[in-house]
């Protein structure tokens, strides 16, 4: 038995980064303890929901539902963003909790400051990983490449350089790398068969609990339409879905399928009109209650993002994976390595490489054999109960 304790939680207004830690939140209020959560107003809500107190902050990130092009278009302008808000962020989060310290910090990955504080407040932090993590050798086989041209840029040493000075500032030493990557203790939040070269990655260290999805039903429900012999759902999430002639490209594919059904979630961004007239069996929405689709979907087509990565294979549904961006390509790759999906390339999602893809799926039984069996291996991993049961020994090893 675990005392009750003050556990503070930090994250950035994105969904998909929100999104995985809730139910972990919502267990450890209901084991007793009082949890603090740290996030900009925009996703206050969907937080206070879990039972947790709010400690809200002002960000200088694009909003959860800005357009991807926001983020910009090198790597530069991706990381960028993150150090900028960190340094504003931290003062407003060091008056948030003074006189309120916790005796744990949880983290997103991308919660800088959450890692200052734990230092500063000399007490334990667990990193929350929605998406992949650094395996033994990751950095040599990944990372080095990825940066070999930006750090030679000016531009690129200034940003070291400034993340540096810092960490330096706040009495860390570690490297800027080994700071954002390499995290003292986690929680990975994806099931292990997405991971990649999952055989090298140290579990001292990281801890896979799998899909952590609980109970969905205030996000609302979904009811199969009488006659759908077959129902295919499409979703590019909730940041990369400005895409109408990809969308176009899907009813074209879908639509003359005798007895199938389009579910066509389009975001904010795509009016339904720029779609043309739609046949019966199309439903456009601008937002669907996924988890509660997917249990009666016969085919996901997804941008193989973690959150919907994870939730085709936990609903054992076929899946066509057309990533956008960052994680999204190599979680397409290992998708199709494990035998549940196809990855079509963006630029190849022609309406007649999806159909063909779609028909090779989802009545191959081998693909539904697969599914099953990593179905299983998920269930097995402890979720939610699992996450809070770690975190509970890292307040009692303090």
């Amino acid at each position: 038995m675990t005392s009750p304790a003050h556990i503070a939680m930090f994250s950035i207004a994105a969904h998909g980064h929100v999104n995985p830690s809730l139910e972990v939140i919502r267990e450890l209020v209901a084991r007793g303890h009082r949890v603090t959560y740290a996030i900009p107003p925009a996703l206050a809500d969907k937080v206070a929901a879990t039972g947790a107190e709010v400690k809200p902050w002002n960000s200088t990130l694009p909003p959860p539902d800005a357009d991807p092009s926001a983020w910009g278009a090198t790597l530069l302008d991706n990381v960028e963003p993150f150090l900028d808000d960190a340094v504003q962020a931290l003062p407003q989060l060091i008056e948030a909790y003074a006189g309120d310290e916790p005796d744990l910090v949880l983290h997103d990955i991308a919660s800088y400051p959450a890692r200052v504080l734990a230092h500063r407040w000399g007490v334990p932090a667990i990193s929350l990983s929605p998406a992949l993590v650094a395996w033994e050798g990751y950095e040599q086989e990944v990372a080095e490449p990825m940066w070999a041209e930006p750090k030679k840029t000016a531009r690129g040493q200034a940003y070291y350089d400034r993340f540096q000075a810092w960490l330096a500032e706040n009495g860390i030493t570690l490297h800027p790398d080994d700071f954002a990557g390499r995290p003292a203790r986690s929680l990975v939040l994806i099931p292990k068969a997405l991971q990649p070269n999952a055989d090298r990655v140290d579990e001292s260290v990281y801890t896979f609990v799998g899909a952590c999805q609980g109970d969905r039903t205030a996000e609302g429900d979904w009811t199969r339409p009488a006659g759908a012999e077959k129902v295919v759902l499409v979703s590019l999430g909730s940041a990369f879905t400005k895409q109408p002639d990809f969308y176009r490209a899907c009813v074209q594919a879908f639509s003359g399928l005798p007895g199938w059904h389009l579910v066509l979630q389009i975001g904010k961004h795509v009016d339904p009109a720029e779609l043309g007239d739609l046949p019966a069996n199309v439903e456009v929405r601008s937002w669907v209650p996924q988890l509660a689709v997917l249990r009666q979907a016969d085919l996901f087509v997804t941008h193989a993002g973690a959150g919907g990565s994870q939730e085709g294979m936990a609903t054992a549904t076929p899946m066509i994976a057309v990533p956008q961006a960052v994680d999204q390509f190599g979680n397409a790759d290992v998708l199709q390595a494990l035998g549940v999906a196809r990855h079509v390339p963006a630029e190849e999602a022609t309406a007649d490489t999806l159909r063909a893809a779609a028909l090779a799926l989802v009545d191959d039984p081998e693909v539904a054999r697969r599914l099953k069996e990593i179905q299983a291996d998920m269930s097995a991993e402890g979720g939610t109960r699992r996450a809070a049961d770690v975190i509970e020994a890292g307040l009692r090893s303090r």
